[in-house]
């Protein structure tokens, strides 16, 4: 049967072309419409399924639109009218836009959309994410105006925010071990959102290229998993860095569950030949150059503070968007200036998705987000094919990196798109045996 679910492919595999496009951010609001329209004509034909546990990302969708209703008002120790109504109803957006995505995915037979098909498709954004990453490391000051950014106000093209959302940049330059680093970030808007996405995409590029490839595409994806080492230990994020053994960790156990163990042996001594080559590297001074600089830890850890302080002062609905606190780190007396626009006032949210959830949705609204991910990670736990511990894993550092990075809108999507195809596999009855790639389970 012909592959169908065009607009899950052209929205990931062209998401490079979106980024170039200045659309990126946006893309998933623009794909959910032909989506949306496929998911209409499915509930007026052989019905619409949903995922169990939907109810709670339900509740959690209606917790977030009632959020806004406090948008005009101040938690206690953020700047007034700091919170606008464009950002929250972006983020708003961009959940249904992605709640359309999952239940797109998850409507599409494993036959009109094989499992490994998706594989492959994620595997492709990462090998343009890795390439995105060594532009950043070779071509730092790599950019260029995007037709959106051309056709905006130049009163709106100009502000910094919107800057990183339309303006194509191979990486960020940042004071981070004493000097100017450049960091990568194609094709993202932050190097956080790369490292994030490099993380979950990696998965899927061994599953899709490595694992289920043959001939040429096996070779390359081989070949980029070993060239990303480069641009992971440049872009800095040691949150990723963590993410990234966590993930080995988990495969290496998963692999045992099957009965794998000379691929786990394998696996273990090319991991310890990767790690005695970054030792005798120059990507080593990095690496002890970033541990020895922290650099944003005390900042983190005041706006961790700030998001708790504000879901206690609003712990059923939270503010409906984010704030920006008063002063900084160090003082409140400390804040932005004309000689110093980078300091203080920094924005509560911004420093990983469970803390943006707290201010946006306050305490239940948390519960019901983490909650909808928690029962699908728990309910197919036992799922150990590969195609099954790649989506189960890639649900897992959700709870990893909420604590650092922003998941929406891209890291989200990925999540919404592993809770898709763990779903269908479970109850698509129609489909397929999954074990006619290459001879594996998938």
């Amino acid at each position: 049967m012909r592959t169908t679910g065009w607009p899950f492919i052209w929205l990931i595999a062209g998401y490079p072309l979106w980024w170039a496009l200045g659309i990126g951010p946006f893309a998933f609001w623009l794909f959910a419409l032909p989506m949306a329209a496929e998911l209409v004509r499915r509930h007026q034909g052989p019905g619409l399924r949903l995922p169990p546990g939907f109810g709670l990302w339900a509740l959690f969708l209606l917790w977030a639109i009632a959020g806004l209703a406090l948008i005009g008002l101040t938690p206690p120790g953020t700047l007034a009218d700091s919170g606008g109504p464009l950002g929250a109803l972006a983020r708003v957006l961009n959940y249904l836009a992605l709640t359309v995505l999952l239940l797109y995915v998850g409507n599409l037979s494993r036959r009109e959309l094989p499992d490994v098909v998706v594989a492959r498709v994620l595997g492709w954004l990462c090998l343009a994410t890795i390439a995105g990453g060594l532009l950043g490391m070779f071509a730092p000051s790599f950019e260029f105006t995007s037709p959106l950014e051309m056709a905006l106000p130049a009163s709106i093209a100009s502000d910094a925010y919107v800057q990183a959302l339309v303006h194509p940049q191979a990486a960020q330059i940042m004071d981070v071990l004493g000097y100017a680093t450049a960091r990568p970030k194609a094709p993202w808007e932050f190097t956080n959102t790369w490292g994030y996405m490099l993380s979950l995409l990696l998965i899927w590029l061994i599953i899709g290229w490595v694992w289920h490839g043959a001939g040429a595409r096996r070779w390359i994806g081989a070949a980029a998993v070993a060239v990303a080492v480069a641009p992971v230990v440049t872009s800095l994020n040691r949150a990723m860095w963590a993410g990234l053994l966590l993930s080995v960790v988990f495969a290496l156990v998963q692999l045992a569950r099957r009965g794998r163990l000379a691929v786990v042996a394998t696996s273990v001594l090319l991991i310890a030949a990767v790690m005695a080559a970054v030792m005798v590297s120059p990507l080593m001074s990095t690496l002890l150059a970033r541990a020895d600089n922290p650099h944003s830890n005390s900042g983190r850890a005041t706006t961790s503070a700030a998001a708790r302080e504000a879901a206690n002062a609003s712990p059923i609905l939270g503010w409906g968007t984010t704030r920006d606190m008063i002063g900084s780190a160090q003082s409140i007396a400390i804040g932005k200036s004309p000689e110093c626009p980078a300091c203080g006032n920094h924005t509560i949210g911004n420093n990983g998705q469970f803390w943006l959830l707290l201010i946006t949705s306050g305490w239940v609204g948390t519960a019901l987000f983490l909650g909808f991910f928690a029962r699908t990670a728990w309910r197919y736990r036992r799922d150990d094919s590969l195609i099954g511990s790649g989506a189960l894993l890639t649900i897992l550092l959700l709870f990893w990196y909420m604590f650092f990075y922003v998941a929406l809108a891209a890291p989200l999507a990925i999540s919404m798109i592993a809770a898709a195809l763990l779903w269908r596999r479970a109850t698509d009855a129609g489909a397929a045996p999954a074990a006619t790639v290459g001879g594996e389970t998938a």
